[in-house]
């Protein structure tokens, strides 16, 4: 059985399509706040969350399934997070989950 259709590959279209939904989704969300004079607070304050959980759904799994080393530095990063700029925390983040796997932990 071939991996192809139309003569592209299946993951393409895989890839063309969720580029697609992703789009679509984008552009009905534009649309519809587009059309509200005013956001009401508690639908402004369900928006500004979405990145945190979009985050969390990205991270939770790697220090739940991956081992103690991504645990922790999910840990020291929620809490150095609270206290300096994100982009450091990213930093410290990524150097503290090598020294960890590297340390064999």
């Amino acid at each position: 059985m071939s991996n192809d259709f139309l003569g592209v590959s299946v993951n393409i279209w895989i890839i063309i399509a969720g580029a697609l939904v992703t789009y679509a989704t984008r552009v009905g969300g534009h649309l519809v706040l587009s059309r509200v004079k005013r956001i009401p607070p508690r639908v402004e304050a369900a928006l500004n969350a979405v990145p945190a959980a979009v985050l969390t759904t990205l991270v939770a799994p790697a220090a739940v399934f991956n081992g103690p080393a991504e645990a922790l530095t999910l840990a020291i990063c929620l809490v150095i997070g609270l206290r300096i700029p994100m982009m450091a925390m990213f930093g410290i983040g990524w150097a503290l989950i090598v020294a960890l796997r590297a340390a064999g932990l």
